[in-house]
């Protein structure tokens, strides 16, 4: 059944979770929900990339979206990243598990390897990685760009699932399609960075704006293109590791809804409290409109 609400805010009320989860290319479904319904929300930044599916899975009510749809149909530039985002936020989540498949720039992080992401660094050009604008200016806080809280019990999890996880690291966020080119790769390696994707950043930034606790897994699918014995990226040996990074994170999800609270000891739940610059008695009608179910409890 699909329930189509023009408003994410009402349909909140009937259609609520308090996790998301977000899956990236090889994660277009969750099996095990139970008690699951698809919900298609509208906002005022447009659709996001699919319908959502709520249920329960491990005692946990969670909301899952495909990032690029299913059937892959979206890429990376074209996600409406602030769709996906301000949707998750209307239906009560507090928490996002964000999936995603990267390139390894390290020898020792090697490809059906995880790694749980604490820094990004941006090379992306075409994206719109903000809610704020038209009236309202807001700066939040991004040197700590995932959750700590919630990425120790992602990791935690991992190592009970027997899947070997490195606990931190530095994506760096390239626009794409295409991948790297050899200058390119080397350089990132050079730099200290650990794993290249294309999606995860902006998701994080508008994650924070959002005040929503954000996790970022990189399941690893190859070397990129620097690795002497594997200097080209191919598809289809991409797609072979996305099917089996896939199973061993199914694995870890449900590990961490196991652990999961619901108590949020961190300060992801207030990174907009002093991030508010505009005269609250200039901010425009529309604008508050537009942001309520983010600013609401900042604005009177």
């Amino acid at each position: 059944m699909v329930k189509r609400q023009k408003d994410g805010r009402k349909s909140a009320t009937r259609n609520s979770a308090n996790i998301g989860i977000i899956g990236g290319s090889g994660l277009y479904s969750i099996p095990g929900l139970s008690d699951a319904r698809e919900v298609r929300l509208k906002t005022p930044f447009g659709d996001p990339s699919d319908a959502f599916m709520i249920g329960m899975l491990e005692g946990q009510r969670v909301a899952f979206l495909a990032r690029h749809g299913r059937g892959h149909r979206i890429s990376p530039s074209e996600i409406n990243y602030r769709a996906n985002i301000y949707a998750l936020k209307t239906l009560g989540v507090q928490q996002i598990l964000s999936v995603s498949a990267v390139g390894s720039l390290r020898e020792d992080v090697r490809p059906l390897e995880f790694l749980i992401v604490d820094q990004f660094f941006d090379r992306t050009r075409l994206r719109i990685a903000t809610f704020f604008g038209g009236g309202v200016v807001a700066h939040v806080g991004f040197d700590k760009p995932t959750c700590p809280r919630l990425s120790k019990t992602v990791a935690d999890a991992c190592k009970r699932s027997g899947i070997t996880a490195h606990d931190k690291g530095t994506y760096v966020c390239m626009e794409g399609p295409q991948f790297s080119t050899l200058a390119e790769s080397r350089t990132y390696r050079q730099l200290g960075f650990d794993v290249i994707g294309m999606t995860n950043l902006t998701e994080a930034k508008l994650a924070r704006e959002a005040e929503i606790c954000y996790a970022s897994i990189a399941m690893i699918t190859d070397y990129d293109c620097w690795h002497p014995q594997h200097d080209s990226v191919t598809v289809p040996d991409i797609i072979s590791n996305l099917n089996k990074n896939t199973a061993n994170v199914q694995k870890v999800l449900r590990e961490t809804l196991l652990t999961l609270g619901s108590t949020r000891e961190c300060k992801c739940g207030s990174a907009l409290a002093h991030g508010i610059l505009t005269d609250r008695k200039l901010i425009p009608a529309a604008a508050k409109r537009r942001l309520g179910p983010i600013i609401s409890k900042y604005i009177s």
